[in-house]
């Protein structure tokens, strides 16, 4: 099991020298990934389903993480998720064969169908039909990275006769991870992920595990994106223990990722990662 780091694109730590100085001691201590979250806006009052407040700071996952990429050599670069309908497809694609190429093939794409209506009705984009458009927006970029001829046509993207250069340095594009915990989400992770992104109680991960064996039950899951990988975040309590992690890893996580909150200081956020670093895989 891997160890993985999330949020610190956001509030104390969003800063550049914290960036580069937390994401150079994470390497140092030998976690794998780093995962960004994404809010493009958010509701002023916050409201009930919003996890943080409007004036809270959140930098743009794919700007983060590029930052990242430039003081890093070895962290994989992980987005938690984007939230897929309120971005256009081609111009996403290339931004993270962009960042693969500049990474040198260290991006995971994690996406989410999306969940928050202020902050989608905002961009525009309605959440009726929000899984449709997500899964045909995977399927376009898919194409754009691997196809000797992209196409798609569908009810909200289509496209022929264009290319784009250049293509992700990872075999089969960058590595695709799902998140969500509802059965569409399941399905979706079957049948277009590598991976599935989760988060958490311990005991919460039980019921995702089943519900993703009733998809894979269901769906046919294409031969090149190989084993599905479980990336869980355990929110409920913050901090980990020794035996805590080993339970994730006998329920078979693959990357067990830590969320350092209350994010209000960079030496605390430290320490955390510190703290974490020693935790059995």
């Amino acid at each position: 099991m891997e160890l993985g780091v999330y949020g610190l694109n956001a509030k104390a730590t969003a800063g550049p020298e914290a960036t580069v100085r937390l994401a150079r001691l994470a390497e140092e201590l030998g976690y794998r990934s780093w995962w960004a979250g994404e809010h493009v806006v958010l509701p002023s009052p916050r409201v009930p389903a919003s996890p943080m407040e409007a004036t809270d700071p959140i930098l743009d996952p794919l700007v983060h993480l590029t930052y990242v990429a430039a003081a890093t050599r070895q962290l994989e670069l992980g987005t938690g998720v984007i939230i897929l309908p309120q971005r256009n497809p081609l111009v996403l694609a290339k931004q993270v064969a962009s960042l693969d190429v500049l990474s040198g093939g260290r991006v995971l794409l994690g996406v989410g169908a999306g969940y928050l209506e202020p902050e989608m009705t905002a961009i525009g984009v309605p959440m009726a039909g929000r899984g449709r458009r997500t899964d045909e927006y995977l399927d376009a970029m898919t194409s754009l990275w691997l196809d000797p001829l992209p196409s798609y046509e569908g009810r909200h993207v289509s496209f022929r006769n264009i290319d784009a250069y250049p293509r992700p340095v990872r075999p089969h594009g960058p590595r695709v991870v799902i998140g969500g915990h509802s059965a569409a989400a399941y399905r979706r992770a079957v049948a277009r992920g590598h991976g599935w992104f989760g988060n958490g109680t311990a005991a919460d991960l039980a019921a995702h595990l089943s519900g993703l064996a009733a998809a894979a039950a269901e769906i046919e899951r294409p031969a090149r994106l190989g084993r599905l990988e479980i990336i869980y975040m355990q929110l409920d309590p913050v901090e980990i223990d020794a035996d805590s992690a080993r339970r994730y890893a006998d329920l078979g996580v693959d990357r067990l990722i830590v969320y350092p909150l209350p994010i209000e200081s960079e030496r605390d956020v430290a320490a955390f990662l510190e703290r974490h670093a020693s935790l059995p895989r």
